[in-house]
């Protein structure tokens, strides 16, 4: 992705993964899935960029 990036919510980061919350924090915990970002306090924020990267990364290890 080029181009500024952007913070996202987990409502848009399970729409792009296909994972429920819980899955997408156990992966993070696990570290196979980008970590969120704290922006404001108690709120948390994926890099769009991360995600979209994260999903290349995915993709390319089943062609592989």
């Amino acid at each position: 992705m080029t181009g500024p990036d952007s913070f996202i919510s987990i409502e848009r980061v399970t729409e792009i993964s296909g994972f429920s919350r819980p899955t997408i924090y156990r992966k993070v915990r696990a570290g196979t899935f980008p970590a969120p970002y704290k922006p404001g306090g108690a709120s948390s924020r994926w890099s769009l960029a991360e995600v979209l990267a994260w999903q290349e990364e995915v993709k390319a290890a089943r062609a592989a």
